[in-house]
């Protein structure tokens, strides 16, 4: 049960380890360095993120703005609260042994899921208002606002809010370290009750299991009308012009489509593994055990599922002009500001 550096050296290094062991070995050195350097990162590019889609002329329309500032904030939430103050003290367990001296792990377990069900669900809310902005014009007009964009995400915030506080009865206030099955202690009434695995099961369904469904649902709809609109619009401007010629507004629609998609195959990609571990976990206690999967398939579960909380900066930096040169022009602001002071002082 021990996470420290130490055991992991121990666990390459020793002769009676099993190949899965010494994978989880290999994993928990790599979080060593991999945890703190996406937490300095993450920390500075999600703020910048936050700026910058609520400030600046980015390009994109202020509903989509709200959601992707939306889901930045989570993101930066998780990363604090997640990455930070859960998975880097399970790695240096060693340097943060105070942690057992403070009885609040079962506040920030609340904390930390209502935060994760946040991000996950203002990502549907997102693939959701772009679903109806391509597929459905009609409603368009009324649903793609930013006040249906307000409700919808302050809806998901009081009930992901809701949702996770069976996490404080269902855990100690004692800090427990390891990720097996959570990072707070817990009772053996607990651990082996059908009643709170049960409830357990239910959580891990709604986030990210329903979650993930929908998202392909949705892109699979939103595929589909694109490809029998792009017909119809490729047969009606050859029919009047005698050629395909640049359907503007095909290729304006173009951008809003590549940012759905990519954020959709990131969240899918980075949910998937841990997805199917959690839902595996719950199914053993419940004694329906017909696979195994290792303990390193949960490691690199989470590492991937943290690593999409920086990702869609990238994201939103590759497919989006605008962006990328009011980001560059932020990052660059500091560094200006200095310039001119130094050249000011001589």
């Amino acid at each position: 049960m021990d996470r420290g550096l130490s055991w992991s050296l121990f666990l390459l290094t020793a002769s009676w380890p099993t190949l899965p062991h010494r994978i989880r070995g290999a994993l928990l050195i790599i979080q060593a360095g991999y945890y703190p350097i996406l937490a300095i990162v993450g920390v500075p590019v999600n703020v910048v993120t936050i700026y910058v889609l609520l400030y600046k002329d980015c390009g994109l329309s202020p509903c989509v703005r709200r959601y992707l500032g939306a889901m930045a904030l989570a993101d930066l939430l998780v990363i604090i609260l997640d990455l930070i103050l859960r998975h880097i003290p399970i790695v240096y367990n060693e340097q943060f042994y105070f942690l057992f001296s403070i009885p609040v792990c079962n506040i920030h377990a609340v904390l930390l899921y209502a935060a994760t069900d946040c991000s996950v669900w203002f990502t549907v809310t997102f693939t959701f208002d772009q679903f109806v902005a391509i597929c459905c014009q009609k409603l368009k007009s009324k649903y793609c606002s930013e006040k249906t964009a307000a409700v919808l995400l302050g809806t998901v915030t009081v009930l992901s809010c809701l949702k996770n506080i069976f996490w404080y009865f269902m855990l100690t206030a004692r800090y427990f370290l390891v990720n097996s099955p959570w990072f707070c202690y817990a009772t053996l009434g607990v651990f082996f009750s059908r009643f709170w695995i049960t409830i357990e099961f239910l959580h891990h369904m709604l986030t990210p299991t329903l979650p993930f469904l929908l998202i392909l649902l949705l892109n699979v709809f939103t595929v589909r009308y694109i490809l029998v609109t792009s017909r119809a619009r490729r047969r009606l401007r050859a029919h009047t012009n005698g050629d395909v010629q640049c359907d503007t507004e095909m290729r304006n629609r173009k951008k809003s489509i590549i940012l759905l998609f990519v954020i959709s195959a990131n969240f899918i990609l980075s949910w998937a593994m841990l997805m199917v571990y959690s839902i595996w976990v719950r199914m053993s206690n419940l004694g329906y055990d017909s696979m195994y999967l290792d303990a390193f398939v949960q490691e690199l579960g989470f590492m991937l599922q943290l690593l999409s909380c920086c990702a869609n900066t990238v994201i939103y930096a590759v497919t989006q002009t605008k962006f990328r040169q009011q980001l560059k022009n932020v990052l660059k602001y500091p560094i200006t500001q200095i310039h001119q002071s130094i050249k000011f002082t001589h």
